[in-house]
């Protein structure tokens, strides 16, 4: 996919979703969502073909934006690793972020999805790097059935409006939630609602909120904080390898 098509996209679902997202905080107090149930081991497979977040191993994504008021670069990659957490299969995926050039985080985040379609988060190994390439902290770093923490939902199988959910958990560290804010139609027509927006928050950082858009059968198109610090990550472009 050209970079003119991803650009676009990301402009008309952040015009689509703009309306739906300027209430959605002053409306919505962020109550804790209850945890889901975890499935059985048996019924999750490593194979993520969910329409809203599709990680179909060789694609690489490359976003490109703004974080701590430094041009940022921010390179994902689905391998073809697979990895066991807690009984479960998980898909790795490479995160590698670069501020001004520099990688600044590295990170490995493990994703299953279950018989149902639903994507869950099974944990993160990551960390950020000094400009020597030293690490220098490994905080928010966490595996599913390891000191408690608990996996979540990261993208529902059929996303609806008003539904939220507790995407990652380990007490004090990673306790990321969602809702779904709006379907919208993006490039295909107003009816065709293939954009989908969300807020995200956690409760260790209480002044912050992000919203995030997702265009059907590509995945994230565009991260964007709306309250705390200006941060911005925009899909500028998508490749795919067998």
């Amino acid at each position: 996919m050209n970079k003119k098509r991803l650009l676009s996209l990301c402009t008309l679902a952040a015009a689509g979703g703009t309306a739906a997202a300027g209430t959605a905080y002053a409306h919505h107090a962020h109550p804790a969502a209850a945890q889901t149930p975890v499935p059985s081991a048996s019924s999750f497979s490593a194979r993520v073909d969910n329409r809203w977040f599709p990680l179909r191993p060789g694609t690489r994504y490359v976003y490109t934006g703004v974080k701590n008021a430094e041009p940022s670069r921010d390179v994902v990659t689905v391998t073809h690793q697979t990895t066991t957490i807690d009984g479960v299969p998980c898909v790795a995926v490479h995160d590698r972020l670069y501020l001004r050039g520099r990688l600044e985080e590295r990170t490995t985040d493990w994703y299953s999805q279950d018989s149902k379609g639903n994507v869950w988060y099974f944990g993160e190994n990551t960390a950020e790097l000094d400009k020597h390439g030293h690490v220098t902290n490994t905080s928010g770093t966490w595996k599913a059935g390891v000191d408690g923490a608990e996996p979540g939902i990261y993208m529902p199988a059929q996303p609806r409006v008003g539904q939220s959910g507790l995407q990652e958990y380990y007490k004090g560290q990673a306790e990321d939630h969602f809702k779904v804010v709006s379907l919208f139609g993006t490039v295909a027509g107003p009816r065709s609602r293939d954009g989908l927006l969300t807020e995200e928050w956690s409760p260790l950082e209480p002044g912050v909120l992000d919203h995030k858009m997702y265009v059907r059968g590509i995945g994230t198109v565009l991260e964007q904080t709306e309250k705390g610090a200006n941060e911005r990550n925009e899909l500028v472009s998508v490749t795919r390898s067998t």
